[in-house]
């Protein structure tokens, strides 16, 4: 198996989830008692948190490039960040070191275009809904999205900073989500991209309205594919 970079802590919540997906789908597929070679730099997110100015965001960028770069020294073949919002500064990770950097939104525009999918909306941060760094990786594959109402981004913002990022998921987040996703199906969306890792707290990914695109276990099997010796 190859040895393999996280970039974490964006939130903590975050890269657990990662670290027990990928352990998971690696011991699927190898038995027990493997689990995977991670190197993981979980990263404060007390600096990383709510950025909005251009001045923060090239403050983020030089972080988690560096954080990169660490890793690749360690041994990484391959890395991934650990936060969709984080993906704004993608290029400037990438290139920074000079082994592969998986990039979530692709691994979720492949598998849409995959299944068929031609109609979708995407959900999270502020960021991910309103910017271009994320829903262009999925209009680049024909995938058409939903324009983000804001009455839909104010709310998910909320819950996702003000609960799920402190590891809370209440009954009002739950009934909240289910209805934006219901008023999404009924705006004719296809299927629905988790574009917040913390998101699965409060979606029932299995079972809902529409299918439901889980980015975060979606960049985790792309991982491990990398991991188990795929391209």
């Amino acid at each position: 198996m190859r040895k393999f970079g996280l970039i974490g802590g964006m939130s903590w919540l975050s890269t657990r989830t990662y670290y027990d997906h990928i352990n998971k789908l690696v011991q699927a597929r190898a038995g027990f008692p493997a689990s995977a070679p991670l190197l993981i730099e979980s990263l404060d997110f007390a600096p990383l948190a709510r950025l909005s100015t251009a001045a923060e965001w090239a403050r983020a960028a030089k972080i988690l490039a560096a954080s990169a770069k660490r890793l690749e020294k360690a041994g990484a073949t391959a890395l991934l960040i650990g936060a969709n919002s984080m993906h704004k500064v993608y290029d400037e990770v990438a290139g920074a070191v000079s082994v592969p950097v998986i990039h979530i939104a692709e691994c979720v525009a492949d598998r849409m275009a995959q299944a068929g999918v031609r109609k979708a909306a995407v959900i999270g941060t502020r960021n991910v809904m309103l910017e271009s760094f994320y829903r262009q990786k999925l209009i680049a594959r024909d995938i058409e999205l939903l324009p983000p109402e804001m009455a839909f981004v104010d709310t998910l913002d909320r819950i996702i900073y003000d609960e799920l990022l402190k590891g809370k998921a209440s009954r009002q987040a739950e009934r909240e989500l289910k209805t934006i996703i219901t008023n999404l199906a009924q705006d004719g969306a296809q299927a629905v991209a988790l574009g917040c890792t913390e998101l699965e707290m409060v979606v029932d990914v299995d079972a809902n309205v529409l299918p439901i695109y889980d980015c975060t276990r979606i960049h985790a099997e792309a991982a491990v594919e990398w991991i188990m010796g795929g391209e």
